[in-house]
């Protein structure tokens, strides 16, 4: 849950002052009061010479949690929801979304796995720009290993971004990039907050006819997580599961696309495994395997973990070659 200085501006109520009474007694975030006695909050409040101010305050906090609860819905209201929302974005790789019935599911967490060059960023490149293109929908890119390339999206789409090739082609370009929002992003505490302020612009664009945020991907996120996960404590996997269910429920109630990529690790035998361990694995919906073929632009991909997909079932497509550009200038960055 958010913290409260990200809530002022929606309830200015929650102001410097609230903040620093709540502060004092160990509260900084929604999540806080939810194991803090309120009784006891309420009566230190009404000591205050902002008595009433507080008080409001810890109620709107309050109408923030109930908010917050889930209605519960039928069969019929999730058979609707699903075909009304909860469809695929085509990746523009033909054999990929062929081989996944489709392409990636609206609502739900999927995972590419692979081993460095294995072409994961490749995939998520060619996804944004087909997602940005196709359906006129904003891409949320978080770059966490400055691996992001303006450059390798202008080639995706087959275009130069030379305005003196054509000026109608650069115009298309430029409509299509702007559609694609990049923040950088280097620990898992950065990771929170872009996620936290993005799930405050979508509840805000909700029916003001803003470009609709259709895609979100995170390349990659065991880079951020990995981190946290040593020694012997529960922290760093409680951070990482928090991670995954903030990830899932933005994917369920925005009906976002979640697009993250995972590195491999050595596994008994030598043979390679997905990276953070048992309690990430049960987190995305959808677990893709990819690796080069040695020598070639042909990359297999294979499934690990899916609702409706065997797994090990495998096939093969190909992923345009690179250009050498990498990095560049010239997309959009998240405010």
């Amino acid at each position: 849950m958010a913290p409260l200085k990200d809530l002022e501006r929606e309830y200015p109520v929650l102001d410097s002052n609230f903040r620093n009474f709540c502060a004092s007694h160990g509260i900084f975030s929604v999540e806080d009061f939810l194991v803090h006695d309120l009784y006891v909050l309420v009566a230190f409040a009404e000591q205050q010479p902002t008595s009433e101010r507080l008080k409001e305050g810890i109620t709107v906090v309050l109408s923030i949690i109930d908010g917050m609860h889930q209605p519960w819905l039928n069969g019929m209201q999730l058979l609707e929801d699903a075909l009304r929302n909860k469809n695929f974005l085509t990746s523009g790789l033909e054999e990929m979304d062929m081989f996944l019935h489709g392409g990636f599911r609206v609502g739900q967490l999927t995972e590419l796995v692979g081993p460095s060059s294995s072409g994961k960023t490749q995939v998520c490149l060619q996804v944004a720009s087909n997602v940005a293109r196709k359906y006129n929908g904003s891409v949320v890119y978080l770059d966490t290993g400055n691996s992001f390339s303006p450059q390798r999206i202008a080639q995706t789409l087959g275009q130069s971004s030379d305005p003196a090739n054509s000026q109608v082609k650069y115009q298309n370009l430029q409509n299509i990039m702007g559609n694609i929002f990049c923040q950088s992003v280097f620990d898992i505490f950065g990771l929170f907050d872009a996620l936290h302020q993005l799930q405050f612009q979508l509840k805000s664009q909700n029916g003001k006819g803003d470009c609709q945020a259709r895609l979100l991907i995170v390349d990659s996120v065991s880079s951020l997580i990995t981190p946290v996960l040593g020694g012997n404590g529960s922290q760093g996997r409680a951070l990482m599961v928090a991670v995954g269910f903030l990830l899932k429920k933005l994917a369920h109630e925005h009906n976002l696309t979640v697009l993250v990529t995972n590195h491999t690790v050595a596994g008994e035998g030598g043979i390679c495994k997905p990276a953070l361990g048992e309690s990430w694995k049960s987190i995305p919906h959808v677990r893709l395997l990819l690796h080069y073929e040695r020598g070639s632009n042909i990359c297999k991909i294979s499934i690990l973990k899916h609702p409706s997909m065997a797994s090990g079932k495998a096939a093969r497509f190909v992923i345009p070659p690179d250009s050498d550009h990498k990095g560049e200038p010239g997309m959009k960055r998240m405010v």
